[in-house]
C-alpha cells in the first residue's frame, strides 16, 4: 500500500508511517513534482559563471536510511559541487584532526543575522569568525587544513571524508576555474581582516584552499552518503564531534533563515550555493537535495521545501 504526501496528514495514519525507515518511492515521486513547482522565480548566482549555466528546473533528493536502503527520485545523475555545503564536513575534519579547544579558538558557534559573506558582521566582531558556516569562519578553517597548499589540503580532505562515507567526492577542476575566473573581493578583504586579527596565517593559500575544497563535487547519493556521518553513531567519528557540528547546523546552517527552519523543521540543515542541500535525522538517516534555483537567502527553493515536506510528513523533527 502506497502513501501519498497528503496521507501523511491524515491523523488516523498508522505510527510505522512516522520513520524515515518507512519511506517510500511511491512516496517521494510525487514530492519531486511539486518540489518543480517551487523552482518557479527562484535565481542562479551570477558571480561563479560555471553555476549560473545550471538548468533552474532540475530536482533531485536521495534518502539515505539507517535501516532500509536508500530511496531516490529525480534528476539523481548530475553532478554538482558541494559549495558551502562542505563546510560542516571540514569542520568535523578539524575537530578529529585537531580538538575542540583548538578549532574554537579559531572561529566562534554563534548564529549571525547577516549575509553569510558580511564584512560588517567581522569587523563587529573583533575579527573572528562568528561561526564555522559563514565564509568568514570557513576560510579561517581552511588555514588550518594540513598540507602545505591549496591542493594538497583539498586533497587530504577529500580521501578523509571518502574513506569515512564511502562516498565518491571529486574535484571539479572546470568549476574551480569558474570560481576564479572572477574575484571575489568579499572573500579577500574577509580574509585580509582575519589575518590581520590574528585567526589566519597564510590569506592567499587558505582562500585558494577555500575555493578548492568548495568545488568537492558528486552526486545526491554521495551527499547522502556524507549526511550519514552526522547521522549515526560509528567508530570512526567521535560522537561528542558529530553532536558539536549537528548543533551548530541547527543554529547556523542556513544563514538568515536557520532559526525560522529550525522551529518549523527541527533538522540539522546545511545549503549551498550550487543548490545542494543535506538535511541530517539523527538515528535515523540523511536526506540530500539538489535544485540550483535559489531563495532570496541563498537557499534551495526546491531542497528547502523537499526538506520542509518530509520532516512534517514523516514527523522527524524532535525524533531520535
Amino acid at each position: 500500500m502506497s502513501h501519498s504526501i497528503s496521507d501523511w496528514n491524515n491523523p488516523h495514519r498508522h505510527q510505522s508511517l512516522l520513520r524515515l525507515s518507512a519511506l517510500t518511492q511511491d512516496q517521494l515521486n510525487p514530492l519531486i513534482v511539486q518540489a518543480k513547482v517551487q523552482c518557479q522565480g527562484g535565481q542562479l548566482p551570477t558571480y561563479i559563471p560555471y553555476l549560473a549555466q545550471a538548468n533552474p528546473t532540475w530536482v533531485a533528493v536521495q534518502v539515505q536510511r539507517i535501516q532500509g536502503e536508500g530511496v531516490a527520485a529525480g534528476d539523481i545523475y548530475h553532478s554538482f559541487p558541494l559549495m558551502s555545503v562542505i563546510k560542516p564536513f571540514v569542520l568535523l575534519f578539524l575537530l578529529e584532526q585537531l580538538g575542540i579547544e583548538a578549532v574554537f579558538s579559531q572561529v566562534g558557534m554563534e548564529s549571525s543575522d547577516q549575509p553569510f559573506n558580511s564584512l560588517a558582521q567581522l569587523q563587529a566582531d573583533g575579527g573572528k569568525p562568528r561561526n564555522p558556516m559563514i565564509n568568514s569562519g570557513a576560510i579561517a578553517l581552511a588555514g588550518r587544513l594540513p598540507g602545505k597548499d591549496a591542493a594538497s589540503r583539498c586533497e587530504t580532505l577529500r580521501q578523509w571524508l571518502n574513506q569515512r562515507s564511502q562516498s565518491g567526492l571529486f574535484l571539479d577542476e572546470a568549476m574551480l576555474q569558474s570560481v576564479r575566473s572572477l574575484p571575489n573581493e568579499r572573500n579577500r578583504a574577509i580574509a585580509n581582516l582575519l589575518a590581520a586579527s590574528g585567526y589566519l596565517d597564510h590569506p592567499e593559500i587558505a582562500l585558494d584552499t577555500y575555493n578548492h575544497v568548495c568545488c568537492l563535487s558528486g552526486t545526491v547519493r554521495n551527499l547522502a552518503q556524507l549526511g550519514m556521518l552526522l547521522a549515526q553513531d560509528t567508530s570512526l567519528i567521535s560522537p561528542q564531534h558529530r553532536h558539536i557540528v549537528n548543533d551548530i547546523l541547527i543554529t547556523c546552517g542556513l544563514y538568515q533563515a536557520s532559526s525560522r527552519f529550525a522551529v518549523e523543521v527541527g533538522l540539522p540543515t546545511k545549503s549551498g550555493v550550487s543548490g545542494a542541500m543535506v538535511s541530517v535525522v539523527p538515528s535515523q538517516g540523511a536526506i540530500a537535495c539538489y535544485s540550483p534555483a535559489l531563495d532570496e537567502t541563498g537557499n534551495s527553493k526546491a531542497g528547502l521545501f523537499i526538506v520542509q515536506q518530509l520532516a512534517q510528513g514523516l514527523e522527524l523533527n524532535g525524533l531520535g
